[in-house]
C-alpha cells in the first residue's frame, strides 16, 4: 500500500473542502485496511488539526510538534489495522501523537538549562494577556511530564477523564490525581489563591 500525499489532501482524496467525505471514521479506517487509498487521507483531513494543537502544547515547540506529528500520522498509517474500535478514532490518535511527541522530547532533552528569564521579552513592553500565557507556559513546563500531559489533554483539548486515561494508558483516577496535583501546582507557580 502507498501513501497518500498527504501535502495536499484534497487532491488525494478528491472531495473539496466545501463537499465533505459521507464516511465515518469507522468506515474510513476499514477502507483503509481494504486498501482504498483515499481514506486515510479523509482521516488525516479530519484529525490534522486537533492532533497538531495537541502536539503544540505537549512539546512546547511548533518545529518538534510538527516533527512529532508527521511521526505520528506515518505511524498511524502504518498501524491503523491494529486499531481495534474499543475507542473513538480520535482518542487512538491522540495516544499515537501524544507518544511521538514524548519519543521526540526524549531524544532533545536540554542539555542546559532552560533560557533565563532575560531571554523572554521584557513583562513591561508586553501586553498583559502576553505576560500571563508566558507565566502559564512557564509554569506548565515546569510540571512533571504526566501531570502537564493531563492538563493539556483535559483542560485543553477537552477531552475527558476516560478519553485522557485511554490516550495515556492510564486509569481514570491516575487521570483525576494528576490533573488536581497539577491545577495546585499551577495555581501555587502563578500565585494563584483559593477564593
Amino acid at each position: 500500500m502507498t501513501a497518500p500525499d498527504l501535502s495536499r489532501p484534497d487532491s488525494a482524496t478528491g472531495w473539496s473542502a466545501t463537499h465533505e467525505d459521507p464516511r465515518d471514521d469507522a468506515q474510513l479506517v476499514a477502507d483503509h485496511c481494504a486498501g482504498d487509498p483515499t481514506a486515510f487521507s479523509e482521516i488525516f483531513r479530519r484529525h490534522k488539526d486537533r492532533m497538531w494543537a495537541v502536539a503544540v502544547r505537549t512539546c512546547g515547540d511548533p518545529e518538534l510538534a510538527a516533527d512529532a506529528v508527521q511521526d505520528a500520522f506515518l505511524a498511524a498509517y502504518r498501524r491503523l489495522a491494529s486499531f481495534r474500535g474499543e475507542s473513538a478514532l480520535s482518542t487512538w490518535l491522540h495516544r499515537v501523537v501524544v507518544n511521538a511527541c514524548l519519543d521526540r522530547l526524549r531524544r532533545v532533552r536540554p542539555s542546559a538549562p532552560l533560557a533565563a528569564d532575560d531571554d523572554l521579552p521584557a513583562e513591561r513592553d508586553e501586553h498583559a494577556s502576553t505576560i500571563t500565557r508566558l507565566d502559564v507556559r512557564r509554569a506548565l513546563a515546569a510540571l512533571p511530564e504526566g501531570q502537564r500531559l493531563a492538563l493539556v489533554l483535559v483542560d485543553m483539548h477537552g477531552l475527558s477523564v476516560a478519553e485522557t486515561a485511554a490516550v495515556l494508558g492510564v486509569a481514570e483516577g491516575t487521570i483525576k490525581s494528576r490533573c488536581a496535583r497539577g491545577r495546585a501546582a499551577l495555581a501555587h507557580a502563578l500565585g494563584v489563591t483559593g477564593g
